[in-house]
């Protein structure tokens, strides 16, 4: 770096050998004004920070997203609704809240979601309902866009109900004669009308379908809940305080059981009695609030005699009704409170078939004065459901909860 020359001790600067002139002569002045200046350390890296704060602002307009702070949607796109669209039948009910554009093909199959719209200040508004941050979201309700007046069920366990065991609390009749399946059944009363029951099972292994079928479907159908599911009591609680009755799934041994695991506590076939009460109390010790017990597959199971009335004296010492889907119709069992299903409303999942499958429900009970059907939790099969249910009553029927078709 060339040092700059000082002046003399007159004040007088020193002239140069050779004086510029112009526009030349005016930078070499600049340069020799600002020369201190620049040479101070200081003074160059502030210089440098203003410029990359420059270059970094510059890029961030070039390059940020003008949609930022914009609501933003979040969908789930799962299983069925197309069928569900164009269905409508002969009961009167038809499912029509969506409708296919021409590019749907309609034998693919339908499609159910959620949409979760999220805001800019971090609230939420999920199937049309709005949650504040911190606060769970509420679930949509039913597809009317109405939701179901409830009186929530007692919560559980009722006291003198319980009793403690090695694998948890196992249901018990009370001293005072009071037995589960009356005490945790929902509260009917009768109309006169033919009763028709819908019990929906699978439930507790799929959050969002389990939470859709407590929420959505009216208090009057009885749940299901899968004996293995996490956080078992804590559903069952959620499906009492919304006033549904519920069932506990027993899993079984079924005939194909290399494609139908049941599972490490399956009632088997082949069990001793002892094996079997060990299995079922095991079962039975996974929550409490249920009525009864229903079969989770069991083809083989309950084709065997002895493990069968093993199964049915524990159940009737506990005074826990049984409910079957069907498997077990053909079964005498005689002190357990029981009902079987007439049908499986969704062994075919297509809307139409469904719709027929819960019509003939009503036929039964027509000459019957009852009917029960068995369900599983998919989106269609809710659906379709829900809405046969609202117009039940205008068709002639009294939708009633499972237990109240049990008999001895």
């Amino acid at each position: 770096m060339f040092a700059r020359k000082t002046a003399p001790a007159t004040g007088v600067s020193a002239p140069s050998s050779a004086a510029p002139s112009g526009l030349a002569g005016q930078v070499a002045e600049l340069r020799e004004k600002l020369g201190p200046v620049l040479a101070n350390p200081f003074v160059g890296a502030g210089a440098a920070a203003v410029l990359f704060v420059s270059a970094l602002g510059i890029l961030v307009l070039v390059t940020a997203d003008p949609k930022a702070g914009l609501p933003f949607v979040r969908m789930k796109l799962e299983d069925r609704v197309a069928e569900v669209n164009k269905m409508s039948g002969p009961g009167g009910f038809s499912v029509d809240g969506l409708k296919p554009d021409a590019f749907v093909d309609p034998n693919a199959p339908p499609v159910d979601g959620q949409a979760i719209v999220t805001l800019p200040q971090g609230g939420q508004m999920i199937g049309g309902q709005s949650a504040t941050p911190g606060q769970p979201a509420t679930a949509a309700g039913p597809a009317s866009g109405t939701r179901y007046s409830t009186t929530p069920l007692p919560s559980a366990p009722m006291a003198g109900l319980t009793e403690p065991s090695p694998v948890g609390l196992l249901p018990v009749i009370s001293k005072d004669g009071r037995a589960p399946y009356q005490a945790y059944a929902r509260p009917f009363q009768p109309n006169g009308k033919p009763r028709v029951a819908l019990v929906v099972g699978g439930l507790g292994l799929n959050a969002s379908a389990t939470k859709a079928a407590i929420e959505r479907l009216p208090p009057e159908i009885t749940l299901s809940f899968v004996a293995y599911s996490d956080g078992l009591q804590g559903w069952i609680d959620m499906a009492r305080a919304n006033g549904h009755e519920v069932l506990l799934e027993a899993p079984m041994e079924p005939l194909d059981a290399a494609a139908n695991d049941p599972g490490p506590y399956a009632l088997k076939a082949n069990g001793s009695n002892a094996d079997t009460v060990k299995r079922l109390e095991w079962i039975l010790a996974r929550c409490t609030g249920y009525f009864g017990v229903t079969n989770y597959l069991g083809g083989k199971f309950l084709t065997a005699d002895a493990p069968v009335l093993a199964f049915e004296m524990a159940l009737r010492q506990r005074g826990v009704a049984f409910v079957d889907d069907g498997a077990a119709a053909r079964r005498t069992l005689p002190g357990l409170p029981r009902a079987s299903a007439d049908t499986v409303v969704d062994a075919d999942l297509a809307a139409e078939s469904i719709q027929k499958q819960l019509i003939a429900l009503e036929q039964t009970a027509s000459q019957r004065g009852q009917a029960l059907g068995s369900a599983f939790a998919y989106p269609l099969t809710l659906e379709v459901a829900n809405r046969w249910a609202a117009g039940l009553a205008a068709r002639g029927y009294q939708l009633a909860p499972v237990s109240a078709l049990t008999r001895r």
